[in-house]
């Protein structure tokens, strides 16, 4: 049997830990840090090095690792902490270390993924800017609410021109980087297909959720984090809920499933027919995402537009 190696990644470090062979350190999340983690690594000829993601800070990480070649996965958070709670080892608000990620990648073995190419991942920095200068906007907005101050709401409405130049300007280079690339392209046009499903949101999806069209229907609601798990204790059973996943691409879901919930032909009565058994209005939308999602997943694994579809797989 192989080695598998877990990565616990915080700001300014890693923690490493290989089994079967027990062996634990802690490099830099720097530079020289990271050539020593590979150095480290090369001599165990990993069958998996398994990363947890942690809000961008495993990026430079993981590069450095499917650099050097080595098999790499990165992990959803969720599965990692349904997993640590399975072990009966950690509580909700207690960190997972990198022991406990070593052993979910030797007991589940997920199957490693390739690092987006530099086009890729520059179409994901665009997308995630785009969504940070509209929350700037927002929180802009929020202020100048508050204030009455005439000095501070023309400083605020300042900032505000600004952030919407910057938006017109990322929105464009959006634009040359989504049309300039056939690929991209034609996977854009299939997801606005369906009626609910904006340019915006095919952008997200397109750059934050490449396995879209790869998975099977539980696979990608998991992936998301709109997969439904009851928490469970002896016999206490409480509510399904949802969560970790990520979380981009839920928000986009979500508001994709609010046009949709009023303005899609199939999703519609779904959505209507739930309320009209009670359900919150809040469960019902995350029912249309879900839905959303599925279908959506099928229209990219058949490569056929919205019109054709008839019961999504």
């Amino acid at each position: 049997m192989g080695s598998f190696v877990g990565i616990d990644v915080s700001k300014d470090r890693l923690d490493v830990h290989v089994l079967p062979q027990g062996e634990a350190f802690v490099v830099e999340r720097s530079g020289a840090g990271l050539v020593a983690l590979v150095e480290r690594l090369k001599p165990f000829a990993p069958e998996l090095v398994a990363v947890e993601a942690t809000g961008g800070f495993e990026t430079t990480v993981a590069a450095a690792i499917a650099g050097a070649a080595l098999p790499l996965a990165i992990i959803n958070p969720a599965q990692i902490r349904h997993y640590a709670q399975a072990l009966g080892k950690r509580a909700k608000s207690d960190p997972i270390d990198a022991e406990v990620i070593a052993r979910f990648a030797a007991d589940i073995k997920p199957e490693p993924r390739i690092l987006p190419d530099d086009v890729s991942r520059h179409l994901a920095e665009l997308v995630a800017r785009r969504r940070q200068i509209i929350e700037m906007m927002q929180a802009e907005r929020q202020r100048e609410l508050r204030t009455t101050n005439k000095r501070l709401k023309r400083s605020i409405a300042r900032v505000i021109a600004a952030l919407e130049r910057e938006l017109a300007e990322t929105d464009s280079e959006l634009d040359d980087c989504v049309r300039g690339s056939p690929l991209w392209r034609a996977k854009e046009d299939l997801l606005a297909s369906v009626p609910g499903v904006g340019k915006q949101t095919a952008r997200v999806l397109i750059a934050e959720l490449p396995e879209l069209g790869t998975l099977n229907r539980k696979q990608i609601a998991s992936l998301v984090g709109l997969a439904p798990y009851v928490r469970q204790s002896g016999r206490w059973k409480g509510k399904s809920a949802i969560g970790g996943g990520r979380k981009s691409v839920r928000s986009a879901l979500f508001v994709a499933a609010m046009v949709a919930s009023r303005h899609n032909r199939v999703l519609k009565p779904f959505y209507d027919r739930l309320l009209s058994r009670g359900k919150p209005k809040v469960l019902a939308l995350i029912a249309i995402a879900r839905k959303l999602l599925t279908i959506l997943n099928a229209i990219l694994r058949d490569q056929t537009p919205w019109q054709t579809v008839v019961s999504p797989a």
